[in-house]
């Protein structure tokens, strides 16, 4: 089911509901009345509903999204294959006017993300990733491969940090690499999506996510080449076998720690 001509389809989709986001953004955010819809809760559900419109014109498979999240665990844990969505990841950014907030679709297949794509509306970029099939960015209508790039033991290592969330613990795992570290902010899943191509070596995430943060753009991270593990609290975050980040395993929707590497 994975194939690149999907993840084409599943692209349009997130620009058509990346424009709808745009619309929004465009307003002036302080014309809203407190008895309105705030703008960031008008943007997430115009682009849930084109989403959700797009995806049953191409599949028929279940949906879980951030907006219809209430589905029980029953329903849940007899899905073998999903689509898994955040109609607008970077709720910060998206109020801020930074641009740095995504469209993220994936397909989950047993528990991993096998197919997702990740569309910046404000910077006009997608980023798309196929199981078996690579990854890729389309900037201007210009497809271009990506790949992570490993860390040569001499250079800086780039490790990617929330411009929202700062976390103490990231400085310990800078200290921890034994040489000059520089943290790249960024917001959203794009976060993820540095690691990907290769402008940075490490995204240690050591705060709350959700499933619908995280799928997309750890499918265009794995189908690049790269790695998103389980950081156990126990062991060494840079552990070579640690598990795996997988979907759809327990009631809980909340991630546990990772690390996204190249």
């Amino acid at each position: 089911m994975q194939s690149v001509e999907l993840a084409e389809k599943i692209s349009e989709i997130a620009v058509k509901a990346g424009d709808a986001i745009m619309v929004i953004y465009a307003k002036d955010f302080a014309i809203y009345e407190k008895s309105d819809e705030s703008p960031l809760t008008e943007a997430d559900l115009a682009a849930h509903n084109i989403i959700m419109e797009g995806l049953k014109a191409v599949s028929d498979l279940p949906v879980l999204s951030e907006e219809s999240a209430n589905i029980d665990w029953q329903t849940r844990q007899q899905w073998d294959d999903y689509w898994l969505v955040d109609p607008l990841d970077g709720t910060k950014e998206f109020i801020k006017k930074n641009g740095e907030f995504t469209v993220n679709i994936a397909l989950i297949s047993q528990g991993k993300p096998v197919l997702g794509v990740v569309y910046a509306p404000a910077l006009k970029t997608t980023y798309a990733g196929v199981a078996g099939a690579g990854a890729w960015k389309i900037v201007d209508g210009v497809k271009t491969a990506i790949q992570p790039k490993a860390h040569d033991g001499e250079e800086c290592w780039k490790v990617v940090g929330s411009r929202s969330h700062q976390s103490p613990e990231i400085q310990a795992l800078l200290e921890s690499l034994g040489g000059e570290a520089e943290l790249v902010a960024m917001g959203s899943s794009l976060k993820l999506c540095l690691v990907a191509e290769g402008k940075a070596h490490l995204y240690p995430r050591l705060g709350p996510t959700s499933e619908w943060d995280t799928g997309a753009a750890q499918a265009v991270v794995e189908a690049a080449g790269g790695k998103v593990t389980v950081i156990d609290d126990s062991a060494n975050a840079l552990k070579a076998d640690a598990a795996p980040l997988l979907y759809n395993q327990k009631e809980s929707v909340l991630n546990p720690y990772f690390l996204v590497s190249c």
